[in-house]
Parts: structure tokens; C-alpha cells; sequence
């Protein structure tokens, strides 16, 4: 009998044991009746889109190598009123900080791209850190930004990738829309393939790129497309939500309760 209670009393502590640290790597935090987790079916998820009744979308761009149509782009987005996120990594911002302050004057989102555009997931947690707040502390140095949004170089993560960025006060960011602008099929494949996407719809995010050959003259009908379609155009940070979320598997972040701003 006594070791029948033994055997008992050792399940139930694993099985407590076991959903404790279940539930501490759900949560980034749990403050009042805040709460926040990226975490479904034990994976950590980046956010890939947004479940939200209003017509809104987000264009984002990275920007890792070229520079040539940076001023292009923002003439184009001042023109049309729209505001964008820029995912930027540190030799850019090193090379280009001029634009940098442009990005952010004309009322852009800044993003973290990563100091050198590594695999994440390949670094020492250490290493990670390390490539977040270097640029961190670049893009602070000459905005003074405290960027908050982060993707992963090549789309690469794994759970280790988000929850550091957590600990370093970053949301990690996906896309559900690839303009596959990086392929240089042309202006009118990467508009096609915005606009005809299947995932394309209310809390979309769209990947597209600051020094692909075609998306300078892509986005003034890109951007005119979208609007046609009813669909209102805004930065990462005005479209994801900051806590009282959860995800679902497909990465799409949800709020907690269905009131929405």
C-alpha cells in the first residue's frame, strides 16, 4: 500500500510539474487580467497575421543589402498617406542612416532585421541576444527608437528564437502575404501575387523588400490595389495587438476578448 501511495504521489507531482513549466512558457507575462502567450501546442509562434473584423493590412520591407529605391519608396508611400514598417538589420542601418532618420521622420515603423542576417536559430542564446540589440542600440543611437518588432532573417526561428526575443521586449514577426518581389519576376507578378493571394484579408501582413529590382514600380499600384479592394493600409505596430492575445497554429494572433479598437 505504501508504495502504491509512493507511485501516485510521484505521478502527480510530474504531471504537476510538468504543466507549470507548460503554462511559464505559454505566458510572456501575466499582469492584472493582461496576458500574453505565443505558445500552441507547446511551439512557440511568430505572429504570420492578425484575426480582425476592420479591413486592414500591413506592408512591410526588409532591408538588408540595397538601397537605391529607398527614396523612391517613401516619395510613393508620402504620396499615397501610407505608413509601412521597414525591418532593418545593422550593416544597413550602419551604411544608410540618413535613411534611417527618413524612415522614421516620415512616420514609419522601425523594425529589427538582425545586426548580420544569420540563421537564429543556429546562435547561442547569448549570439542572439547580441544580434537583436546591437542594432537595437543603433537604430536608439540615431532615432531614438526603442524598436519593439523583430524578423527573423530568412523567416528562420524556432522556439528558442522567439522566447529570446520576448526576454529582449521584441514581438516576432512573420508574413501571410509574400510578394515574391526577391524573385524578380517583374511589376506585374508582384502585384498579381499580392492582390490574387489566397491569404490575402483583414490582418494580413505582406512581405516585401526595400532593394528588390521591381517593388519601387510595383507599389504605387500595389498600394492602389489594395485600397480598391477596401483594405486600409498601416504599420505592424498599429495592426497586431500588444497583450490580451493569444495564437492560434497558423500563427495568426487573436485577441482574448472579441472587443477590438
Amino acid at each position: 500500500m505504501k508504495e502504491d501511495r509512493k507511485k501516485r504521489w510521484m505521478k502527480y507531482v510530474v504531471v504537476t510539474l510538468t504543466l507549470a513549466i507548460a503554462l511559464a512558457g505559454s505566458f510572456k507575462y501575466v499582469s492584472g487580467f493582461a496576458t500574453v502567450s505565443s505558445n500552441v501546442n507547446g511551439r512557440e509562434l511568430p505572429i504570420y497575421c492578425v484575426e480582425t473584423d476592420k479591413k486592414k493590412v500591413a506592408i512591410s520591407f526588409d532591408a538588408a543589402w540595397g538601397n537605391e529605391d529607398t527614396k523612391k519608396l517613401l516619395d510613393i508611400l508620402k504620396k499615397h498617406k501610407v505608413h509601412v514598417t521597414f525591418f532593418m538589420t545593422g550593416g544597413w542601418v550602419e551604411s544608410y542612416p540618413d535613411d534611417v532618420k527618413a524612415i522614421k521622420e516620415a512616420g514609419h515603423d522601425l523594425g529589427n532585421h538582425s545586426e548580420n542576417h544569420k540563421n537564429m536559430s543556429q546562435l547561442s542564446d547569448e549570439e542572439k541576444t547580441q544580434e537583436l540589440m546591437s542594432v537595437h542600440s543603433k537604430v536608439k543611437e540615431l532615432t531614438g527608437t526603442d524598436m519593439q518588432l523583430f524578423r527573423p532573417p530568412y523567416g528562420d526561428y524556432d522556439d528558442k528564437v522567439v522566447l529570446n526575443a520576448k526576454e529582449n521586449g521584441y514581438y516576432t514577426i512573420q508574413w501571410d502575404v509574400d510578394s515574391l518581389d526577391w524573385k524578380d519576376y517583374g511589376v506585374d507578378n508582384i502585384i498579381n501575387t499580392v492582390l490574387n493571394h489566397k491569404n490575402l484579408g483583414n490582418g494580413s501582413i505582406i512581405l516585401c523588400h526595400n532593394g528588390a529590382k521591381y517593388t519601387a514600380q510595383a507599389l504605387e499600384s500595389l498600394i492602389t490595389g489594395l485600397k480598391e479592394k477596401g483594405y486600409e493600409i498601416v504599420p505592424v505596430s498599429e495592426l497586431i495587438y500588444k497583450d490580451n492575445y493569444h495564437m492560434d497554429v497558423t500563427g495568426r494572433q487573436i485577441p482574448d476578448e472579441k472587443k477590438q479598437e
